[in-house]
């Protein structure tokens, strides 16, 4: 079962981690925001919005896969792992700089993720 847990949580890191990537490149393609038709027809007619609408849908499935069999709050945390891994994919993808709270920020979710990963279980409760 924890083979289970480790690739869904891969997957759902994989499908968050594009989908904010493409909405990044979207954003880049169409150009800052104007309140006009033209700006829109980029935002919709440019292939990466449909990629990041593709990683919503494989989130949903996988994160709704993964709630069914993992504790939630262990589960909850470890799907913020995306935070961090969007963090460092927009610092070698974009040039984007990282200041120190975002470092600071990065490690006390990776800090928090490990901390409920090593909880044990509680006794008494069943984990169907």
């Amino acid at each position: 079962m924890r083979r289970f847990y480790l690739v869904g949580f891969l997957v759902l890191m994989m499908f968050d981690t594009m989908t904010q990537i493409c909405f990044k490149l979207n954003a880049n393609h169409a150009g800052p925001f104007v309140p006009e038709f033209a700006w829109f027809l980029r935002m919709v007619g440019a292939p990466w919005m449909y990629v990041a609408i593709a990683g919503y849908i494989g989130s949903f499935f996988t994160w709704m896969t993964l709630l069914k069999h993992a504790p939630v709050g262990p589960a909850f945390a470890a799907s913020h792992l995306e935070v961090v891994v969007v963090v460092v994919a927009s610092y070698f993808l974009f040039g984007e700089r990282l200041s120190s709270m975002q470092l600071v920020g990065c490690g006390i979710i990776l800090a928090g993720i490990v901390c409920l990963a090593f909880d044990p279980p509680d006794e008494g409760h069943d984990a169907a």
